[in-house]
């Protein structure tokens, strides 16, 4: 696959393309959950995640009329990030955090009444 001008240049990557691998990396890198109970909800989340950091990043490479550029597919990509929070389950540091305040490890790997955090 050729990649546009801007995307195949050598060198320190543009501000709008640092962003958008940012914005990547928020969608993919979701804390480890707390306990083997928290895999499903985690697994789900990253692979709704996932699907929007792929559809950004096509966009992209895609180099196809009318794409707005790296900069705007940032911003679509937080937005869907917004609409999918991590939550449905305690993370490792939310466990470790609540074990430090003295609670129980019941009571750090259970989630809040309600199920979000």
């Amino acid at each position: 696959m050729d990649l546009p001008m801007p995307l195949a240049m050598p060198g320190k990557p543009s501000n709008e393309l640092r962003d958008l691998l940012a914005a990547v990396l928020e969608a993919i890198d979701l804390p480890h959950p707390a306990t083997v109970g928290g895999n499903e909800a985690h697994d789900q989340l990253l692979a709704v995640r996932v699907t929007h950091a792929r559809i950004a990043l096509r966009a992209v490479l895609d180099d196809t009329p009318g794409d707005l550029g790296p900069a705007w597919n940032a911003a679509y990509l937080r937005e869907r990030l917004a609409e999918h929070p991590i939550a449905g389950y305690v993370t490792a540091d939310q466990a470790h955090a609540a074990l430090d305040a003295g609670a129980t490890w019941s009571e750090a790997v259970t989630l809040p009444t309600g199920g979000g955090q």
